[in-house]
């Protein structure tokens, strides 16, 4: 893994106060009802994406649910474009046609964005199979969220992956609460990682509030995949501090809980580390902040001067024949 230099702090810490105030702006347009549908907002869970960015290699795929605003961005998608999605707007990542939950990025190799809980667990191990089956030396990483775990095709998947040895790096984004329920009443222990290790997989807890833990886990797994050693399993505990969805009251756990583990903000943690090794001054760290406003600022402002999607839209996207007979028959009617 490259050496985590001044450079990276700041690069982390940048990155991460953007994806913060990103989410944070995103709140609001969805009060102002500028974003509609669901949305699921991301806050407390940035060490993540800046850790396994630091981890990774060009060529490398990202597949994850449909808490996924901030991991397209990590791997290149251009805020504004992610930002005129989440508003449905034609200059969005899916031409306004996916909205939250359905960013993609073939370009960036960013594969979703999935709305079926555990759904891209199998496609994850799908697009490393065929990595291996074209003789690539790619690694997806395949996110999942703690409620995910819990479906039958991670089984079936898991058993695959280490049967074949496939380059896939599985991640559980274990933010403790499958929307309103928590990982203590969802299975007979909490230990998520556990369930990697009936195939054989290399499987472990990672402290997902430190960047430079999941780095170096993240590292591991995926040179450990590369090596065409196979899969590992990694149960990053970190946690979300706002509601599972806009629409969540969070009547399951209390604002004592959620205050707690501000004090293990990711955020906190780089700037506390470059102001203590005196790689910036709180001045700096505020201009940067500042800066960060901007550049959020000008993702709203491109996606509200976009435009909605043309009617005829509907149809160029959904079917791979341009003159589909289904087409024909419709306007006919």
């Amino acid at each position: 893994m490259e050496k985590l230099t001044k450079e990276t702090y700041l690069q982390w810490y940048k990155e991460m106060t953007f994806w913060r105030r990103f989410e944070d702006k995103c709140r609001s347009l969805y009060l102002k009802q500028k974003i509609r549908g669901f949305l699921h907002l991301y806050n407390g869970q940035e060490a993540l994406p800046a850790g396994f960015l630091h981890a990774m290699q060009k060529g490398d795929r990202v597949i994850t649910a449909y808490r996924c605003h901030i991991w397209p961005m990590a791997m290149g998608v251009d805020p504004k474009e992610v930002m005129a999605e989440l508003c449905g707007k034609a200059t969005g990542t899916s031409k306004g046609l996916g909205g939250s939950m359905h960013i993609f990025s073939k370009e960036h190799n960013f594969f979703g964005g999935h709305g079926i809980v555990g759904g891209q667990i199998p496609l994850g191990a799908g697009m490393a199979f065929g990595d291996k089956y074209n003789g690539k030396n790619h690694v997806t990483i395949c996110l999942m969220g703690d409620g995910a775990t819990r479906q039958g095709v991670l089984h079936e998947t898991f058993n695959m992956a280490m049967n074949w040895k496939l380059p896939v790096v599985f991640v559980c984004e274990n933010n403790q609460y499958a929307m309103g329920t928590s990982v203590k009443r969802t299975a007979n222990h909490e230990d998520i990682w556990k369930l990697g290790l009936g195939y054989d997989m290399p499987s472990y807890p990672v402290d997902g509030m430190d960047p430079v833990k999941v780095a170096e886990a993240a590292y591991e797994a995926i040179e450990r995949a590369r090596r065409g050693d196979g899969p590992t399993f990694l149960d990053v505990r970190t946690y979300r501090y706002r509601g599972h969805s806009m629409s969540d009251a969070e009547p399951y756990r209390t604002k004592e809980e959620v205050e707690e583990y501000k004090q293990e903000d990711p955020i906190l943690h780089v700037q506390s580390h470059l102001l203590a090794n005196k790689w910036a001054t709180q001045e700096e760290l505020d201009n940067m902040v500042e800066e960060v406003k901007k550049e959020v600022e000008a993702c709203v402002d491109f996606a509200e001067n976009s435009p909605f999607p043309e009617e005829d839209v509907m149809y160029k996207y959904i079917y791979s024949e341009p003159d589909y007979p289904f087409l024909d028959k419709l306007e006919k009617n």
